[in-house]
């Protein structure tokens, strides 16, 4: 399973912390937990779902106090049922209970779109359809969420503006027409580059068949225009669908042949998957 490097988190976690603590630090821990007082706690999922985020978690309880051990339980891509043990922490525990909020945070969110990707997952199974994310992210949780994406079974979008081109609706007006947006695409593009572009017609795709583009984005289509769709490209371009997907929906979708799903909810709109931190003595 894919690990995001600390390096690309720590800022993150740290800011978040910083965030919390203020300016006085955990009035409540500090006043309430001896300096000396060492003990031992549980982070426990209270739903079913798929862990993700992990790593931050940890970080945010180590950058509190590096002497906290951690034993996991449940890693990364795992499910759990509610009751299972992630992680028991042991050591000071005045440190545990100042970074408990900020671990859970990004542990119940990063596990909650882990835990949409896999609903998604689950429903096109047996299709040959994949499920993707797109950059609708939190801002400055890209990485993580997109890791968290992987946990749950799915695959990445492009990750910015600077790693693929997609040409949009709004590209299109401004360049005039479908031909004229890939031939200027690709007079850019390095032989690396992919380029996609994104479709609401069949009319506007059998323009796009006459270029020289890698996929196609197939934007609120019917399931009926889909399938024709389908037909049409005839395997020539990696085919996306997207546009108001759910759980009820992905699989008719899968079923038309489509080689991808992307689904913007599952990283801008995923429930929290609920995590509680237990006392253990």
């Amino acid at each position: 399973m894919f690990r995001v490097p600390r390096v690309m988190f720590e800022p993150l976690v740290r800011s978040a912390l910083l965030e919390d603590l203020g300016r006085g630090g955990d009035l409540t821990s500090d006043a309430i937990v001896g300096q000396d007082v060492r003990g031992q706690v549980a982070v426990v999922a209270r739903q079913p779902g798929v862990v993700a985020g992990l790593d931050p978690a940890l970080m945010a309880f180590h950058l509190i106090d590096p002497r906290l051990v951690f034993d996991v339980q449940h890693d990364i891509g795992r499910r759990v049922q509610p009751g299972d043990v992630i992680v028991v922490v042991s050591g000071p525990a005045r440190a545990m209970l100042t970074a408990e909020r900020v671990a859970l945070n990004f542990l119940g969110h990063l596990s909650g779109v882990a835990t949409a990707t896999a609903s998604l997952v689950e429903a096109v199974r047996g299709t040959r359809t994949g499920i993707a994310c797109t950059r609708k992210t939190t801002p400055g949780m890209r990485a993580l969420e997109k890791a968290a994406v992987l946990s749950g079974g799915g695959v990445n979008h492009r990750f910015g503006l600077d790693d693929a081109i997609l040409i949009k609706d709004n590209h299109l007006a401004f360049a005039g027409n479908i031909t004229e947006a890939v031939r200027m695409a690709r007079d850019r593009a390095g032989h690396l580059v992919k380029i996609e572009v994104e479709v609401d017609t069949l009319d506007q795709l059998r323009e796009l068949l006459t270029c020289e583009a890698d996929a196609v984005l197939l934007d609120n289509m019917t399931t009926d225009q889909l399938t024709e769709a389908v037909g049409l490209i005839d395997g020539r371009m990696i085919i996306e669908a997207s546009g108001r997907i759910t759980v009820e929906t992905a699989a008719a979708i899968a079923a038309t042949g489509v080689d991808l799903i992307s689904v913007g909810w599952l990283t801008h709109s995923a429930p929290v998957l609920d995590f509680g931190l237990d006392y253990h003595g």
